[in-house]
C-alpha cells in the first residue's frame, strides 16, 4: 500500500476506479488498455489492480464503432446524434481468462493467429502478402485486416484472389483489403506488381513473402528458370529487391519469408564446398519435385539471414518461418501421390488458423 500511496495510485475509492492522468480505451476486436496522459505511454493491465480485462457483448442499439484519421477508435451514437471515444459497453468488462499464462511461454502448438493478434491494433499499416488467395496466405491477409491493416493480397490469379478479398469483407465490411496482380514465375509481373505499388505512394510496413509451388512437374518459365526455384525464391527475392527503398522508408518495418523444416534436408553446395548453381534450377534430367522444393526453402533461409544483416540497421527485419508440421491446404495440388499423403496426414497435422501463428 505504501508504494500504491506514493504513486498516487490509491486515491480512489473503487479498486477498479482509475487514479487520476489515467483513462480506459478500448481497441477494435473489443480489448481494454488504459492511457496516462502525464507519462504519454499505454498499457494493457490496469494501473491498480494489474488485470487485463475485455469488452462482453455488442454495441447498444443505434450505436457503431469508427476509426478517426490517427487510428484511434470512437463510437457514434446515431439515436442521441453525438459521438464519444468512450466504449457504451465500458461498464460491462470482464477479466481476461485467468488461467492464461503470462510468463515467456503465453503461446503453444494450439495457439491460433488471432489469439496472437488478440488486442493489437494495426490501423496505419500497410501489409503486403503474396499468394494471399488461399491457405496460409489467406489467413495472414484476413488476421491484418480484421485488426485494421490495410491489406494487399498479392496473387497469379485474379478471380480468385478478388473472391478471397469479398470474404474479408464478408467479416468486416469496412476492412481495408484489396488485390494486385503477382506473378512471380514471370518477373515482368514482379517488376510491373512493385512498379504500380508504388504508384499508390504508401508505405509498406509488413511484407510476407507467402506463395509457393510444391510438387510441379519440371518446367521452365518464361524467364528461362525452373519454375520451383523462381515462384519460391527468385521471384521473392526480386521483389523485395524492388520494394527495398520503400521498407526503409517505412522503418520500422519487416520481411517475413515463409519457408520450410525441409530446407534442412538438402544442400546447394558441391563437394568442394562451393555453391553449385546447377542445383538451384537443374535441368530435367537432374530434377525432382521434392529435391527443388527443400532448396528453394534452403534459399528462403539465406536469403532472410543475409537481409536481416543488411537491412537491419536501417530499421527493417527479417525474419524466416517454419509454419509447423503444416496444415491441410491446396499446395500439394499437383500430384496425386501428395494429395493422398496429406490426406493420411490430416488428422494429425494443424488447422490453417493454428499453422499461421507459428
Amino acid at each position: 500500500m505504501a508504494a500504491l500511496r506514493y504513486s498516487g495510485l490509491d486515491d480512489t475509492d473503487s479498486e477498479d476506479e482509475l487514479p487520476p492522468c489515467w483513462e480506459q480505451r478500448t481497441t477494435k476486436d473489443g480489448w481494454v488498455y488504459y492511457a496516462n496522459h502525464t507519462e504519454e505511454k499505454t498499457q494493457w493491465e490496469h494501473p491498480k489492480t494489474g488485470k487485463r480485462k475485455r469488452i462482453a457483448g455488442d454495441l447498444p442499439y443505434g450505436w457503431e464503432q469508427e476509426t478517426d484519421e490517427n487510428g484511434q477508435v470512437f463510437f457514434v451514437d446515431h439515436i442521441n446524434k453525438r459521438t464519444t471515444y468512450l466504449d457504451p459497453r465500458l461498464a460491462f468488462t470482464v477479466d481476461e481468462n485467468p488461467t492464461r499464462p503470462t510468463t515467456r511461454q503465453r503461446y503453444d502448438a494450439s495457439t491460433t493467429a488471432m489469439e496472437i493478434l488478440q488486442g493489437r491494433d494495426f490501423t496505419g499499416k500497410v501489409v503486403v502478402v503474396t499468394g494471399a488467395n488461399s491457405g496460409i496466405g489467406f489467413e495472414t491477409a484476413k488476421s491484418f485486416a480484421l485488426h485494421g491493416a490495410h491489406v494487399i493480397l498479392a496473387c497469379r490469379n485474379m478471380t480468385r484472389a478478388n473472391e478471397a478479398v469479398s470474404r474479408i469483407l464478408g467479416e468486416w465490411r469496412k476492412a481495408k483489403v484489396e488485390a494486385m496482380t503477382l506473378d512471380l514465375a514471370l518477373l515482368r509481373s514482379v517488376q510491373h506488381f512493385a512498379q504500380a505499388f508504388k504508384a499508390k505512394n504508401v508505405s509498406l510496413h509488413v511484407l510476407v513473402c507467402n506463395a509457393a509451388a510444391f510438387a510441379l512437374p519440371w518446367s521452365l518459365t518464361k524467364d528461362g528458370l525452373e519454375t520451383t526455384f523462381q515462384v519460391n525464391h527468385l521471384g521473392h527475392f526480386f521483389l523485395v529487391q524492388l520494394l527495398q527503398d520503400v521498407l526503409c522508408c517505412s522503418a520500422p518495418a519487416r520481411v517475413v519469408v515463409v519457408s520450410s523444416e525441409s530446407h534442412r534436408f538438402t544442400d546447394i553446395n558441391d563437394s568442394s564446398g562451393k555453391l553449385d548453381f546447377s542445383r538451384l534450377s537443374p535441368s530435367k534430367s537432374d530434377y525432382w519435385a521434392m529435391l527443388a522444393y527443400n532448396r528453394s526453402k534452403l534459399c528462403n533461409i539465406l536469403f532472410s539471414n543475409e537481409l536481416h544483416r543488411r537491412l537491419s540497421p536501417r530499421g527493417v527485419t527479417s525474419n524466416a518461418v517454419h509454419p509447423g508440421n503444416m496444415m491441410y491446404s491446396s499446395i500439394h495440388r499437383n500430384w496425386w501421390v501428395y494429395t493422398l499423403l496429406f490426406t493420411l496426414a490430416r488428422p494429425f497435422t494443424k488447422s490453417m488458423h493454428i499453422g499461421l501463428s507459428s
